[in-house]
Parts: C-alpha cells; sequence; structure tokens
C-alpha cells in the first residue's frame, strides 16, 4: 500500500512539473487549469498524509505559506559583477576597438544580443537537476538566500529536463510585467494605500517579504540569461541560452546572434522602437562576446566584465506643468524639494511627482510655478525635471525660492560650506527626523528589532507613546495594548523584541544611533579602535582622524554629535537602561598571533566565509582594511579578486596569501 502511495506521489509530481513547463516556460498549456488543481490537490492531500515522502522541490511548495523572518546573507560562489554603460552607437564601437586591441584584429568575434530587464538580479543554484538555493545579487560578492521565496515562482523550474550539469549556478532577473504592477496598485488604492512606484522596485522588494505566500500572489515572473560554473558543456554564450532553454528554463526568444556590430545596431534600432509593446519594462540592450575562451581572455575590471557592456536606451521625456514644490524632510534632517506635477502617463506608470534634488537644481533650472517642464524617467525612483520650455513659463512673481525654514518644526535651515543640501537644524524635536531616527534606529542592519516595524513606530508616535529612541525602553505594555490592531501576542512580540536588543554589540549601537557618515563600517572601525563610548567622546577631531578609513567629514560629524550635550545625555540613559557601549572584554587572554598586522580580504573562498575570515584575523589580534596601502601586511584572496587590488598588491610588494597559507600563518607565529 505504501508503494503505490509513494508511486502515486512521484507521479503527480511528474506530471505537475511538466504542466508547469508546459505553462509557464512554453506558453502552451496542455491541460485546463480546473485539470490542474484537481491534480495538485491530490498531491496535496497525499502529502499531508503522508509527510515521510516529503520533497522540497514538490510542486505543492510553489503555493508558499512559509515564514522567513531573516534572510541569511550568503557568499557567491561566482561573484555577480555589474555591467559598464554606454549611452550611444559611438560608446559601442569604442568599446569593440578597445577589446579587439586585446584578442587581436583578426581574431574571430561574435557577439549576443539580449534584452536588458528592469528587475532583481538573482543566482540560482542546481544540483543534480534540483533546484536548491537562489540568492540576490546583493554587492555582487554576497547577497541574501530567498529560496523559499523564489519557489512559488511558477517560471523557476524545481526539476530541470534533459541531462543538466551536476552543478551549476545561473543568473536572471526578476521582473514584474505591466499587468500584475497595475493589478497590484488597484488593490493598495481600493484600500486606501499608496501605490508602488514602478515594477522594478516592487519586484525587488516582493522578494524579500517574509510571508512566501505573499510572494506567490504578486506575479513575479523569472527570465535567465547566464550560466556559471566549471568546465560547462558550453562553448558560446548564445549556445548556453539554448541549453538553458532546453534544461527547463524561461529563456526569452528574444536574443539575437550578431556576427558583426552592424547586426548589433540594427538589433538596438529595433528594439528602440518596439519596447514600449513588451508586456514588461526593459531599459537597455546587453551586448556580450558570445564566443567563452575570448571572454575567458578579456577578464574582469574591479567592478564589471570587459566582454559584455549595456547599452541604456534614451530615458522616455514627456512634458507637463509643474504645479507646485513640496519640502520632504529625512531622518538625518537633509531637505529634499519635490516638484508637484500635473499627473502624466511615462513608460506605463503615472508620473505626479518629480525630484529637484536641492535648491542649486531649482536655481539653475528656474523654475516657476505654471511652467511647462520636460520630464524624465530614467532609472530613478521618483522622476526628474531635465528642462523648462522657454515659450511656456509660469509668471515671474511664481519664481520659486527655496525654504528658509524647515516644514515639519519651522525651526531654521542651514547649508555647511560644500555641501549640496539644506538641513533642518532641530534634530532633537522635529517630528519627521525623530520617526526617522527610530525607524533607522529598530531596523535589521541596526538593532534588528522584532516585533516593531516603520508603521508601527509611526502609531506609536502619533500616540504620543515614542519620542525617542530611549522612549523605546520606557514603554508601558498597557497603553500600547490599548492601541487599535495591537493584540496581546503582538504586544508581547513587540517588548521581547525590545528586551532582546539590549544585547546587540557596541557597532550595531553606534551605528544604530544614526550619525551622518557613520555607516556600518564606520561604525565596526571606530568602536575597534576606542572600545567605548567615553573614549570616542574624549577624542579630539585629530584622534579621530588618524583612525584608518576615518576622513575629516566623519570624524567632524562624529566630534559634533557626541559634544552635543542632548545627544550626549541621551545615550548615558540608553546605557543606563542597559543598551552596550562597549566591547566586551573576554574573560581569557586573547590571542596576538597577528598583533598590528593589516589585512585586506578579497574574493570567494571555499573552505570559509568572508565573514568567518575577518573573524579569525580580528581575533587572533589583526586589523581589517578595506582597501589597499603601503600600510596594508597581507592580502587574503580568494576566487574572483579584484585585478586592481591584485596590481596594487603587486606594486606595493604586499604577500597575496590564500586562506590555508593564513592558517599556517596564524600556526606559525603562535
Amino acid at each position: 500500500m505504501k508503494e503505490n502511495i509513494k508511486h502515486r506521489i512521484h507521479q503527480l509530481r511528474e506530471n505537475l512539473h511538466a504542466h508547469n513547463h508546459q505553462y509557464y516556460i512554453l506558453d502552451s498549456p496542455i491541460v485546463s487549469d480546473q485539470k490542474f488543481d484537481q491534480l495538485l490537490k491530490e498531491l496535496a492531500d497525499l502529502e499531508a498524509a503522508h509527510p515521510e515522502f516529503f520533497d522540497a522541490n514538490s510542486p505543492t511548495q510553489r503555493v508558499g505559506g512559509g515564514i522567513t523572518k531573516n534572510f541569511e546573507t550568503k557568499s557567491h560562489r561566482y561573484p555577480m559583477y555589474s555591467l559598464d554603460n554606454t549611452y550611444s552607437k559611438e560608446e559601442l564601437s569604442d568599446w569593440v576597438t578597445k577589446i579587439r586591441k586585446i584578442i587581436g584584429e583578426g581574431t574571430l568575434m561574435t557577439y549576443t544580443c539580449e534584452l536588458k530587464y528592469d528587475g532583481a538580479s538573482i543566482s540560482l543554484t542546481y544540483e543534480k537537476g534540483q533546484f536548491v538555493q537562489g540568492i540576490t545579487r546583493g554587492d555582487g560578492q554576497q547577497g541574501d538566500e530567498i529560496t523559499q521565496n523564489l519557489k512559488t515562482l511558477p517560471t523557476i523550474p524545481l526539476q530541470l529536463q534533459g541531462n543538466p550539469p551536476d552543478y551549476f549556478e545561473i543568473r536572471g532577473e526578476i521582473v514584474l510585467p505591466w499587468e500584475a504592477f497595475k493589478r497590484l496598485n488597484q488593490e493598495r488604492e481600493s484600500k486606501g494605500e499608496p501605490p508602488y512606484m514602478n515594477p522594478r522596485n516592487t519586484a525587488s522588494g516582493s522578494l524579500k517579504l517574509q510571508d512566501s505566500h505573499e510572494v506567490a500572489k504578486r506575479g513575479l515572473h523569472c527570465f535567465l540569461y547566464a550560466l556559471a560554473g566549471d568546465a560547462l558543456p558550453i562553448h558560446t554564450q548564445f549556445e548556453a541560452l539554448e541549453k538553458a532553454r532546453k534544461w527547463g528554463f524561461k529563456v526569452p526568444d528574444s536574443a539575437k546572434h550578431a556576427h558583426h556590430i552592424e547586426e548589433v545596431f540594427a538589433y538596438l534600432d529595433h528594439w528602440e522602437k518596439q519596447r514600449s509593446k513588451l508586456p514588461y519594462e526593459i531599459d537597455g540592450v546587453v551586448i556580450k562576446v558570445n564566443e567563452l575562451p575570448l571572454q575567458k581572455v578579456l577578464g574582469h575590471t574591479a567592478k564589471s566584465p570587459r566582454w559584455a557592456i549595456a547599452y541604456k536606451f534614451q530615458a522616455e521625456q514627456i512634458e507637463t506643468v509643474l504645479e507646485s514644490v513640496s519640502y520632504q524632510v529625512g531622518r538625518t534632517g537633509a531637505i529634499t524639494p519635490v516638484a508637484n506635477l500635473r499627473p502624466v502617463l511615462i513608460s506605463g506608470t503615472t508620473v505626479k511627482r518629480a525630484s529637484l534634488h536641492n535648491a542649486d537644481q531649482i536655481a539653475k533650472l528656474d523654475l516657476r510655478l505654471g511652467d511647462v517642464v520636460r520630464v524624465e524617467k530614467g532609472g530613478e525612483i521618483i522622476p526628474k525635471i531635465v528642462s523648462v520650455s522657454e515659450s511656456q513659463r509660469g509668471l515671474e512673481s511664481d519664481t520659486v525660492v527655496f525654504i528658509e525654514y524647515c516644514p515639519d518644526c519651522n525651526a531654521p535651515l542651514e547649508r555647511s560650506e560644500g555641501e549640496a543640501q539644506h538641513y533642518c537644524t532641530n534634530s532633537m524635536t522635529c517630528p519627521t527626523q525623530l520617526v526617522g531616527k527610530i525607524q533607522h534606529f529598530i531596523s535589521r542592519k541596526a538593532m534588528d528589532i522584532e516585533g516593531i516595524g516603520s508603521e508601527t513606530v509611526v502609531q506609536l508616535y502619533e500616540a504620543n507613546l515614542l519620542h525617542t529612541i530611549v522612549d523605546l525602553y520606557q514603554l508601558d505594555p498597557a497603553a500600547v495594548l490599548r492601541l487599535e490592531r495591537m493584540a496581546e501576542k503582538s504586544v508581547q512580540n513587540l517588548f521581547q523584541g525590545i528586551e532582546a536588543s539590549k544585547t546587540q554589540p557596541f557597532p550595531k549601537v553606534l551605528f544604530a544611533l544614526g550619525i551622518r557618515f557613520v555607516g556600518e563600517t564606520v561604525a565596526k572601525t571606530l568602536t575597534q579602535y576606542f572600545k567605548s563610548i567615553e573614549n570616542l567622546k574624549n577624542a579630539t577631531l585629530e584622534d579621530l582622524i588618524e583612525v584608518d578609513e576615518i576622513g575629516e567629514r566623519i570624524a567632524q560629524s562624529l566630534y559634533q554629535f557626541l559634544q552635543n550635550e542632548k545627544h550626549w545625555n541621551q545615550i548615558l540613559e540608553l546605557k543606563r537602561l542597559g543598551l552596550q557601549f562597549e566591547i566586551e572584554t573576554r574573560s581569557e587572554p586573547l590571542h596576538d598571533e597577528l598583533a598590528g598586522l593589516k589585512f585586506v580580504v578579497s574574493g570567494v573562498f571555499e573552505k570559509f566565509e568572508r565573514s568567518e575570515i575577518k573573524t579569525l584575523i580580528e581575533s587572533r589580534g589583526g586589523k581589517i582594511v578595506s582597501s589597499v596601502s603601503k600600510n596594508t601586511d597581507y592580502i587574503v584572496a580568494g576566487a574572483g579578486m579584484g585585478p586592481s587590488k591584485k596590481e596594487k598588491a603587486e606594486s606595493l610588494n604586499i604577500p597575496i596569501i590564500s586562506e590555508d597559507q593564513l592558517v599556517i600563518l596564524i600556526e606559525t607565529t603562535s
């Protein structure tokens, strides 16, 4: 009986995988939706009754339902490089000239042209034909694992067809089609919620939703375009696309194998005109050297492959009327002017606002209310005004003059020498700054407080329960419970998260304070050097600048913050409440085998994660620095180390060692 059930489950899975492929990859379904749903329900019922036959890649896993509270950061085995951009055929011809100088004028070279999808880049890993992991691009060296969410996308095969390699990665783009984007915004507007800005950012945000069931409902698509692996059975990029299609991946048939640059130009001209007819957003074309051996010869710069380039289409521009200018306050007090426009349709979305950046931009455009302005939507979340129609100007009396006082608290604005933006001087009581600072403080990269989100911060602030980060640790549970949508369990989770945050280490606390220019890396550097908040406060400007990678701008901002009596009193109160403001001292003596040595860690490693290597070095007294200089003692290099770092290290005679050699170095010195 068990064997019969197991066989039926296996049969259903195979059939459903095949039907998914026919429907989502080939666009040619061979069964009705009703029949598919019946088969899926039968499988779900059998799996529920027989959990011993669970399969992580079963078609039933696509419906989602798993909750991911924290997305683990993982290294890419093969780095995901960004692309250099070009905006004209002349620049594209220059690129061809440069690479021909490297490979030789007489070498046969062709091109693959592919549409540049405007979405979120991801890397998928397959082992023995099974989908095992999906990671966001991140910084190209490491990203967030979002496997559970990606399994909900029917255009990502969970089980491959044919005879794929035992192990490989495939890169692709997650896009949100226009139709699904419009549907999402209609749903949001019906609930009184603000619409999403554009498909690209909505797609990216959808991938990081904690509830995979919600991801499944978004209507995301995945287009695949590049294979990565060792000794793969392919010789050209175009062949890689064809193989991927045969293995079951959604590879658009819009790609073209161009034998000479004139064919590339013809491809660009075609899609420049036709892109508006596509059901999803593209912002250009990617041109690659087709022959993989030539790609290896050309190699990479520190950030980009030399064998590929992105040709960006001219951003769509359209005229409309400037109706008013409003001003937004950021959490650091930065004031950003925003143009409010007569609504106009650009690239499929209705545009009502455009960024004006700062006072200089307003003066440069000589803006007046009522001006007819030309608006461009060129890869920015908020479009921008590029010019004013000289023949259709507003009245001179309606010239836009940058404000002198904060629109939220009426405090005077100030603009420091050499800076583009004005800032509100009231950092302690300006409402928008206060809410923004608290939202930053609770965020994942800062104090990572579970049970409270940005909307809850606003709710607590409006209820007069929360005005500063200190108030977080003095909230009254009974008062919070009285608020709307605050059930007993959610309040309990909120207070557990706040209490747990007291164990966050000093570097995270310093970053969470939201000091201008003090990011995660700077906070870690400062806390490792000064050890305690008291030492930081007592440091002079000269002391701060002497620290590696701490420039005058960072030092000045930090010094002014800590010398401000109100800020310092807030820090003392947070310390009294139990937050960590010093580096923990260990009861056992520190290892000091690498004391005084400075290391740059670069590339992807086989035996350790990069973070583990850095921890190993620091636990032995060594210091991690981000850039190569004459003061660097060693480079610990893995696969994909940037050639510029390598060249600089060699020019300065700095030893480049592997992860194994690092271990030997520690053992030898001890």
